[in-house]
């Protein structure tokens, strides 16, 4: 890691854990834990621009995981939420509670959540290490607070299995183990001019990022092909034909972007290592809307949990289908067939194109969101303020989901087609997660 990225990271994780004790203990009254989960989540936030494997479908796993287990444990004592077990696939079998014991859920969750981070960023640098080590030691205190000893024991012990339960079971799914920065190692190009191919002189880029990632064990839908889109328009070079005019839309738009579609392009690029990522910056906009209501810990842990289920699924979902079609970028046809010379505004990622991953990702977070704040919900997102990119303000989840998927066609990485059937694709994953039942009256 730079020095300037070291020093990033130490900043962004002495601003994340700021709040004084006298006042982290005000709000911790008031909301039974919100504010503490909404900090480790700040955390992981930072931990993911920061830890070189987190590509956005590993960033997206670990964000799914990290719900279940928060959600889990405030459910397990909850007479008003409802288990995920037999909800989501495969999660079965978790320990329970004692009815005899006495229990605090806000340690609960935050055992459970240190524990769970600790795993999942184990290969981060030491910078990180020591931010994770700092945040467990600050909150764990402040949760322990004035609790008597047998609770603490008991709310620590129960903690700690639960998160061994998901973790065990995190360890089956397809995605645990990430090699090479999740590049094969071999891999057979599909011949033919429609077909992707490396768009990037990195050698390590010259296979697509985890080929594979779309036949992992799914969350709330049943398999990654739940969801299908469409095929793409059919691949042709002539002039009249739609594959032709869309990336030629591609090309005329990159000529003569205005300083605002820049501003989006720019706004929702979510490179790695440069930010959250795609996936991480919508679990950004939850973490924001949450905390302007200073939202309880349960409604804390059930947002977060959805929007992450979610954007597994969509990424499960989106390199399902990206591998099924393999369909060529459009910096390769438009330099091939319309002008050598010309290059996208950002820069195009190392596999197939459709369909568009933000598109998807952002399609399932705003039917998510939708659900549970409703369709002219306004508000505004600060998720790169810290990096000088401005605030935007969007009138609801959907026109902000929208916003993100026109903003790969501004930046010259993707067709039409892969935005609008991607965030198709994306509303249909979020379904998913928004029939999970987490409520005992419903």
């Amino acid at each position: 890691m730079s020095m300037t990225r070291r020093m990033a990271l130490k900043a962004a994780a002495a601003a994340a854990f700021g709040l004084s004790a006298t006042r982290l203990r005000a709000e911790e009254a008031a909301d039974g834990g919100g504010e503490m989960l909404r900090q480790w989540y700040h955390l992981v936030l930072l931990l993911v621009r920061h830890t070189a494997t987190y590509s956005p479908p590993v960033a997206s796993r670990s964000f799914a995981y990290l719900g279940i287990a928060a959600y889990q444990a405030v459910a397990s004592g909850s007479t008003s939420l409802v288990s995920l077990e037999g909800q989501i696939n495969g999660l079965r079998g978790l320990p329970v509670r004692n009815p005899g014991k006495t229990y605090n859920d806000a340690l609960i969750t935050h055992c459970v959540i240190a524990s769970a981070v600790k795993a999942f960023f184990s290969n981060t640098g030491p910078t990180g290490q020591r931010a994770m080590a700092a945040a467990e030691k600050k909150l764990k205190a402040q949760a322990m607070a004035g609790l008597p000893q047998p609770v603490i024991d008991d709310s620590l012990a129960y903690g700690e299995a639960l998160t061994a339960a998901i973790l065990d079971w995190s360890k089956s799914d397809g995605g645990a183990v990430v090699e090479n920065m999740g590049f094969p190692m071999h891999y057979d190009l599909t011949p033919g001019p429609a077909h992707w191919v490396p768009t990037s002189p990195i050698r390590q880029q010259q296979f697509p990022l985890l080929p594979g990632w779309g036949k992992n064990r799914t969350f709330a839908m049943p398999d990654g092909a739940a969801c299908a889109v469409p095929p793409p328009p059919a691949y042709s070079e002539e002039k009249d034909s739609t594959f032709y005019r869309e990336a030629l839309e591609v090309y005329e738009t990159g000529k003569h972007l205005t300083p605002e579609q820049q501003a989006i392009a720019r706004f929702w690029s979510d490179d790695p290592m440069l930010s959250p990522t795609p996936p991480g910056h919508w679990m950004s906009i939850g973490l924001q809307v949450l905390a302007q209501e200073k939202a309880s810990l349960d409604k804390t842990a059930e947002v977060m949990m959805r929007l992450g289920v979610a954007m597994a699924d969509s990424f499960i979902g989106c390199w399902n289908a990206k591998f099924q079609y393999d369909l060529v970028r459009p910096v390769t046809y438009i330099k091939r067939v319309i002008d050598p010379k010309w290059e996208p505004m950002l820069i195009t990622p190392p596999f197939p194109e459709y369909p568009s991953g933000h598109s998807v990702e952002s399609g399932a977070a705003q039917v998510v969101l939708t659900s549970i704040y409703g369709e002219n919900f306004a508000f505004s997102d600060g998720t790169h303020m810290r990096d000088g990119i401005p605030a935007r303000q969007f009138a609801s989840f959907k026109a902000a989901a929208e916003e993100a998927g026109i903003s790969r066609l501004y930046g010259g990485i993707h067709f039409r087609a892969a935005i609008v059937e991607g965030l198709e694709q994306g509303a249909c994953i979020g379904q998913h997660a928004v029939a999970l039942r987490t409520r005992s009256s419903t």
